[in-house]
């Protein structure tokens, strides 16, 4: 077999291993070859270089223009010189001068082997790059190798990938030595080759864990709606079922907790609530401030999704949790903005909106304590409005008479004209 021959056959081979065109790596040849000779002979110098894609032949030559004077014989040539090579001796046309390239083979051989191992390397770190992108959003099992200012250099096996301090759980200490599992979360160049950067604080962890202990959820029976997470204290996690007969927290849940005690024991027994989605907003919040029970749900305002939720005085604690975590959470996940009272708070609340509104009716001369408590049980504080009522309006309040309610306004009218 023929050292050209040889040439091709490794170039074939760079292209079926390395992913790397053969063109590619004749062109970095062609541009060796007129590197070194303009190193042999000096860089003022115009050369063209070629190699034979289906023979492997290097072919070089001197390029010059005819010329009537020559002032620059590296670049220009004489009619009768060029009349002598059997070439175009008109004035202005180039004459390629062929070259013995075993003159500088050697010195283009180091220098296009130098060129293909970058190239080689370039084309595995971009390779390299393409597969770990694909797999951002994708959970990896590593080992922590180095550990640099509380960052974690983690071996992924073809790369290294770093779980930086900001994407780490604040309760969880690893060691050198020490298996890990994380979610990629982005992947960037470097000149080491793919800059993978991993988490454990991603709400993407937490899904991708549930995909894989839940088949409904990776089948797409069950859709995780939403996700909201205090890394290391409490996840919330919306569930929808789109089949009828599957229950969405119970498919999460598995057979005696089979299925989500092995995602929190993987999240150093991170609290995990699942939180059957509902559009009935008022449904949703009850649900969303699990595990507290919730008594009741009154929507305040639908436009500004503001609520109320009331619980029992020895659910209050639970309810809004440590720090305020639970209601944090549920409100997060539900987008309304949750009021948590107690039945005793509600109560004092309830109370002193009474006191208030009968501290406004006493000042009405003549009136009952009884006229004003039924008043006020019908929402009706306001003394100017009160004025402008009539008698039929006033009577239809339980044991008011029309003797009374034209008491009642009258009085109030006289409140209001002074």
């Amino acid at each position: 077999m023929s050292e050209k021959g040889e040439l091709l056959i490794a170039l074939e081979q760079i292209e079926k291993d390395k992913k790397i065109k053969k063109e590619d790596i004749l062109a970095v040849i062609e541009n060796a070859l007129v590197s070194a000779y303009k190193k042999h002979v000096g860089k003022n110098v115009n050369v063209e270089a070629k190699v034979d894609p289906e023979l492997g032949k290097m072919v070089a030559s001197v390029i010059k223009v005819v010329v009537k004077d020559v002032v620059n014989p590296l670049l220009e040539i004489c009619v009768q010189d060029a009349k002598k090579l059997g070439q175009n001796a008109e004035l202005g046309a180039e004459v390629r001068i062929p070259l013995d390239t075993q003159d500088f083979s050697r010195i283009a051989a180091q220098t296009a082997k130098q060129v293909i191992v970058q190239k080689i390397r370039e084309s595995e770190r971009d390779s390299l790059f393409d597969e770990m992108r694909e797999k951002i959003g994708q959970i990896v099992n590593g080992v922590i190798y180095r550990i640099v200012n509380r960052n974690l250099i983690v071996d992924l096996g073809k790369t290294e990938a770093i779980l930086p301090l900001n994407e780490q759980v604040f309760r969880e200490k690893f060691s050198v030595g020490q298996y890990i599992k994380a979610v990629i979360m982005k992947v960037e160049k470097n000149v080491k080759g793919s800059g993978v950067v991993l988490s454990r604080a991603s709400i993407e962890l937490v899904k991708k864990l549930f995909e894989l202990e839940v088949p409904e959820i990776y089948e797409k029976v069950v859709e995780i709606v939403n996700v909201v997470r205090e890394p290391g204290v409490r996840t919330k996690i919306a569930v929808l079922s789109h089949n009828p007969k599957v229950d969405p927290v119970g498919a999460c849940v598995g057979v005696k907790g089979a299925r989500v005690k092995p995602i929190i024991d993987e999240l150093k027994g991170e609290r995990i609530d699942l939180v059957p989605y509902s559009l009935d907003p008022a449904k949703y919040i009850a649900s969303a401030m699990s595990p507290a029970k919730v008594i009741s749900v009154l929507i305040i305002s639908e436009e500004e999704k503001k609520s109320e939720v009331l619980v029992t005085d020895d659910m209050l604690f639970l309810a809004i949790g440590k720090d305020g975590h639970n209601v944090r959470l549920a409100a997060k996940l539900t987008g309304w903005h949750i009021d948590v009272k107690s039945e005793g708070q509600k109560k004092q609340e309830d109370n002193e909106r009474i006191e208030k509104r009968t501290e406004i009716l006493e000042e009405l001369e003549g009136l009952s304590e009884k006229t004003i408590k039924t008043l006020v049980k019908a929402g009706i504080t306001n003394i100017e409005r009160l004025s402008l009522l009539t008698i039929d309006d006033i009577t239809t309040l339980s044991g008011i008479g029309p003797k009374t309610a034209e008491k009642i306004i009258e009085a109030a009218k006289k409140s209001v004209e002074k």
